[in-house]
Formats: C-alpha cells, structure tokens, sequence
C-alpha cells in the first residue's frame, strides 16, 4: 500500500492534470508537447512499477515524484497564460492521471477522504447442515440449527431425524479507519456487522436477516474505547472450524462494550458488568443492577514457537430487585483462563484453552449456565465451573488442511437452589477437511458430536454434517 506521503503527492500531481489546458500556440508546438508527456508517462510508469515491488519505497521515489509535479505544473501555467485547450494534450493528461488514480487507490486497499484512510473486508460465507438431536425435535427458529449453541441441545424427548438447513447468516462485513493526526499517535476505528441471531424474513421467501452490530472500537494509541472481544477471551486459540465457534462448551466467549490498555504483552481492561441469576424455579434472571465493571488483566507471550496467554478476572455480582422476591446482595466472582497456539512442525499446530473459576457463568460455553444462585437467606452464591479445549490442526497440502478438536464444560450447580433441571456438563468434538482451492476461497466438510447433561441425569446429544464455501475478501 501507498505511503500517506507519496499517496498525497500522487493526488496532488493527479489535481494538477485534471485542469491542465493547452492553447493554439501549444498546438503549434504538437511535437514538443508530446515529448514532454512521452516522458512524464515514462516516469509514471517507473514510479509505478518501483512502488508496486515495495509499499515502502517512498524516499526511493520522492524526487521522481517531484519531477512530474514540476513538469506538471510547468505545463499548466503554459496553458493557463493562452485561456485555450489542446485535445491531445488533455486527453493524455487525462489517461495518465487514470493510471496515477488505478495506482493509488488498489483493489482492497480501500480509499482516502482527507486524513482518513478507510479499508473494508469480511467474508460471504454459505453454511449447509444436516443434523439429528437425540432428545427432541428442534424448533424451525432454533439458533442451534445455525451453530452449536450447548444449552439449547434437547434432552428427555424423542430422537428426530436429520433436518437440514442452509445459511449464508454467517456472512461478514467490516470497515476499518486509519487517521492521520501527526507521527507521534495513532488513531484508529473498526466497524464489523453479519447477520446471525437477528429476525428477518422466512425460510419460505426471503431469508432477508438484519445486520447487528459485532464490533464498533476505537483505538487511540494504547487506548482502546468501544466494543469487542473481551479481555478475557483469547481469540488466537479458538480452532480451525466450519462451526461459528467449533468448541463452544470449553471457550472463553465474550463481546461487550470496554476499556482497555496494551503495553506490549500486557492488558488491563474494565468491561460491561451483566450479572446473571438462576431464580429458585431454575429460570434465568439478569436484573441490570450492577455497580462495579468487570476488572480483566491479562499478559500474552509470543515467539518462533507460537503463543501463551494468562488472563485472570475479577467481577462484582449484585443483585437489588424485586424480580428476585427483594433479593438485596452482591458477591465476588473470579477465574483464570489459560491458552495458546503452539506450532508443530513446519506448519502444524496445537490450540489449546483451560478455564476455571466462580461466578464465570455468563463467559463460558455461550451462558451455559448462570453466575449466581440465590441462597436461602437471600444472598448470592456464585456458581464454580470449569472447561477446557484442545485442537490439532495439520497441513496435508499447501491447498488442503484438517483440523480436530474437543472440549468439555462441567459446572458445580448448588441443585438444592438451581432445581436439577440445569446443566451439569457439555462436551464436543468435530474434525474436518478443509480445501484452498484459489487464495482466498475455502472450501470444507466437518463432522461434529455434542452432548449435553442435566443435573437429574437425562441427556441429549447432537450429531451433525457441515458443509461451508467462504470467500474471504
């Protein structure tokens, strides 16, 4: 990509053609004029060529880049003194600022509007499923006919038969900023929408799904303001899937408003508070009524053998509503998750991720289950849960890789407060074949078991087939 430097001088020379004019006596000079362009086109072309081979070469090209403003401009103050125009002077003037425009604005690389600079890219991605459920007929609207979603797997009913759904919901769009405010900052922006878990029309017409908001963040130095993964999820490690999440019942899984600060592998963020309660009826209840964010500090190391993360968090639960019968009480909530990418081989690599603490609920497995009970008296009781995952990914071909993984949630639900119809435990695993037939398009099959287990004992599994095309851009 174009330096900021060079890119504002190649539209300065590109304004400076745009309005050039030419009169009689310059027409005289035919000859003359078409040498001087001949050779503004040579040095364009060899602008163009160096700075292709190096998006760094600016100082290399700096005085070339003069030499076609000087000249540039010595042909419009010839023009301007006639108040006439030449034809051929203005139509080669024109095809050569067309080159300097295809040149300073590449395909991808997005376009500038002042001190701005603003990119796009996402993803149009098609999902084809097929998959039966051992304790229950999903519903048509299920989110689990979309991606796995562990506590919505039946359990207790009777076996379905396969359903299959197709779903380009996945798709993805983002815009990024890049301003310019002088050598010393950095300013920056990220807008990302898709189209999962929104209304929108039916099956039967129009598929036509709302847009949501995933990411909206600013980042000003070390300063990161908006919303986006949290601190505490390490996005790096999740595996290779054609799953939205793949080893959702074992990750770390969190987007919320925050602010955060980076000093090299260290981050400290306060995130949105969101308590969430299970009421005495076993039902899921989120009062609103926090006080404190959440407190997330977290240290990530990197070299030739891949990466490790440590994130630990620190949470106030409160709770102050009549919904809970006037419950009045806070409590503290905590854990530590640790994770990585490790390389194997040339290409290889092992992802991994073991997360454990009290009144994680709401981070871990989607809301598996909750943060909190209520004891007797009134009072909160955070609820302990631990999870984990581990993932292979290994390189066939330089256009054909596989991955496999599994991971598992397990909760220490207080059943005498919870009833025993929540979850005890959830595991997966998946493996896949994924083929790169041109750079960015991918094209994959994926195979993947679920389970989902109830206090009382009575489970359901799911077992699927995927199918999915994305095209990266």
């Amino acid at each position: 990509m174009l330096q900021s430097g060079a890119a504002r001088t190649l539209r300065a020379a590109l304004l400076a053609a745009s309005v050039l004019t030419a009169s009689p006596a310059l027409a005289q000079q035919e000859p003359s004029v078409d040498a001087r362009l001949d050779r503004l086109e040579k040095l364009v072309e060899g602008l163009i060529a160096r700075l292709d081979a190096d998006a760094g070469a600016q100082a290399q090209t700096s005085a070339a880049l003069q030499e076609i403003r000087t000249e540039q401009q010595a042909l419009r103050a010839e023009a301007e003194a006639t108040g006439q125009t030449t034809r051929t002077l203005t139509a080669r003037q024109a095809e050569m600022s067309d080159k300097l425009i295809e040149f300073s604005i590449p395909a991808g690389e997005g376009f500038r509007m002042g001190k701005t600079r603003v990119t796009y890219g996402g993803y149009v991605k098609l999902d084809a499923v097929s998959q039966r459920t051992s304790g229950g007929q999903l519903a048509g609207n299920s989110i689990l006919r979309d991606f796995l979603f562990p506590s919505s797997i039946p359990v207790g009913g009777r076996a379905s038969g396969f359903d299959t759904d197709f779903s380009a919901r996945q798709t993805r769009f983002l815009f990024k900023t890049e301003t310019d405010v002088g050598t010393d900052h950095k300013l920056n922006s990220l807008i990302e929408l898709d189209f999962n878990v929104t209304e929108g029309g039916n099956e039967r017409v129009t598929n036509s799904f709302s847009p949501r908001i995933r990411h909206a963040l600013i980042n000003y130095d070390n300063w990161t303001f908006g919303q986006g993964w949290s601190t505490f999820q390490n996005v790096t490690a999740l595996p290779d899937s054609l799953d939205f999440i793949g080893v959702t019942p074992g990750t770390v899984f969190d987007r919320q408003p925050l602010i955060r600060y980076t000093k090299g592998g260290l981050q400290v963020a306060v995130e949105q508070p969101e308590t969430v309660v299970t009421a005495r009826n076993g039902s899921m209840v989120t009062p609103g009524d926090d006080q404190i964010p959440d407190i997330i500090g977290r240290y990530n190391w990197s070299g030739d053998w891949g990466s490790f993360t440590a994130a630990g968090i620190l949470r106030q639960l409160h709770v102050s509503t009549d919904d809970l019968m006037g419950v009045d009480d806070a409590a503290w909530g905590y854990g530590l998750s640790l994770s990585g990418k490790l390389k194997v081989g040339a290409k290889d690599d092992f992802r991994f991720m073991a997360t454990a603490g009290d009144g994680l609920g709401r981070y871990i497995g989607l809301n598996i289950v909750n943060d909190a009970a209520i004891l007797p008296d009134g009072t909160l009781d955070p609820i302990f849960t631990w999870s984990g995952f581990s993932a292979y990914r290994h390189v066939w071909t330089d256009r054909l890789r596989s991955n496999i993984a599994g991971s598992y949630f397990k909760a220490d639900n207080p059943v005498a407060l919870t009833t025993n119809q929540v979850t005890d435990e959830s595991w997966n695993a998946f493996a896949n074949l994924i083929w790169n037939p041109v750079g960015p398009l991918n094209v994959g099959i994926e195979v993947m078991y679920a389970s989902r287990t109830l206090e009382d004992g009575r489970s359901g599994n799911l077992q699927r087939v995927q199918l999915s095309t994305q095209y990266n851009f």
